[in-house]
């Protein structure tokens, strides 16, 4: 029987930080789902495909072949055959992922592999929805967050040391556009699933919020 963590949260928690030293620790399959919404909104992108228009995301959502690999012990996401880790992770794909997420067909097709995944594998898995809607039954829940303004300096920090320019108030106003997206889309609205545990980042670091979770699946 495999073992299943799940982590929820709004974007800038720190969710994949905590899950990737959880998987780390406990020798679990670390499963970032956001990285694979973000390929598929890549994906989007580069098709050109309105993303106001869902009939014609969820018509090109079967085209795009997304899948996880592992590469020295790093995950590897594989769009169409091409690593795009280093193309994910910009401003610009965040955004787009939001919009793009919210269509059935898209959650569909990487619900089903997240899934599988999940069967076959001890994993650490994190997104918006994981203890709601893809591991309803995982063995620990966990919803992570923090406030909209620590989430932001994060998200700051995070890409001034990779020398790009950008502007703490406009992230804040995105991450908190953004949560309120995701918490009233009609299909799979973030929200803490009944039996999650609650954590809150905002005065704790990475490792302790990693602690404490990995002290959770030792009592439970």
């Amino acid at each position: 029987m495999s073992y299943n963590i799940a982590i929820d949260g709004p974007a800038g928690a720190g969710k994949s930080t905590v899950a990737k030293l959880i998987a780390a620790r406990k020798g679990y399959i670390y499963v970032d789902t956001g990285a694979m919404y973000r390929a598929m909104a890549l994906h989007m992108l580069e098709k050109g495909i309105d993303l106001t228009k869902a009939e014609d995301i969820a018509a090109e959502c079967e085209n795009a072949d997304i899948s996880i690999r592992y590469e020295d012990g790093l995950q590897c996401v594989i769009l169409n055959g091409v690593n795009v880790n280093d193309r994910i992770r910009t401003e610009e794909v965040s955004a787009a992922a939001s919009r793009t997420s919210v269509v059935p067909e898209v959650r569909k097709k990487l619900t089903s592999l997240q899934k599988k995944l999940a069967e076959e594998q001890d994993v650490v898995m994190d997104g918006r929805d994981i203890g709601t809607k893809v591991l309803p039954n995982a063995d620990l829940k966990i919803f992570l967050t923090a406030g909209a303004e620590t989430r932001a300096k994060r998200r700051f920090d995070e890409l001034t040391a990779k020398g790009e320019v950008c502007d703490l108030q406009a992230i804040q106003r995105d991450i908190e556009d953004r949560d309120m997206r995701d918490m009233t889309r009609a299909e799979a609205p973030l929200k803490q699933a009944e039996d999650a545990v609650l954590i809150d980042t905002s005065h704790m670091s990475a490792e302790e919020a990693a602690e404490e979770i990995i002290r959770l699946t030792e009592t439970a």
